[in-house]
């Protein structure tokens, strides 16, 4: 697989969030005690522990822009945690997701429709080695593929 870095929501999106109380969409964060599965902060990558109280929102996505952009339903840790920052490495929250989906972007930002996958998060290497491997690749989002929340962006190193 190429060189790549999972892309976790900029500090700054998370400090504000953590600040204001308001999502990007203006409303009011709802505020969830970490009670059983799922619950993963899209700044630190990782799945809320029992007892840790959320954020949920609505977060403007990055990329892609355009005719595929979307705002996404995200949790974030209401304390602060530190913005994941591993390379080569796929985020524990995509690897513990029951079922994930991988949407790989060309430079027009637009889907690749072939070259996007629906797995298991456990089994997510391959494909996204696939879609990190052709050239027409830009970046990846890999969502939760039941509600379609983004988990993570992707982008190829080097």
């Amino acid at each position: 697989m190429p060189r790549f870095r999972c892309v976790p929501m900029p500090t700054g999106t998370a400090r504000r969030f953590r600040q204001t109380g308001r999502d990007d969409r203006g409303l009011t964060l709802h505020r969830r005690a970490v009670d059983g599965p799922g619950f993963p902060c899209r700044h630190c990558l990782r799945l809320g522990l029992p007892g840790e109280t959320m954020l949920l929102g609505s977060y403007d996505l990055p990329h892609p822009l355009g005719t595929y952009w979307t705002p996404s339903p995200i949790f974030l840790h209401a304390e602060e945690c530190p913005r994941y920052a591993a390379e080569d490495e796929i985020a524990p929250i995509v690897l513990a997701n029951g079922l994930v989906s991988i949407r790989a972007y060309d430079a027009a930002e637009l889907c690749l429709y072939d070259l996007g996958h629906v797995c298991e998060g456990a089994a997510v290497a391959a494909p996204l080695a696939r879609a990190l491997e052709d050239p027409r690749t830009r970046f990846v989002n890999i969502h939760t593929a039941r509600p379609g929340c983004l988990l993570t962006a992707v982008e190829r190193l080097g």
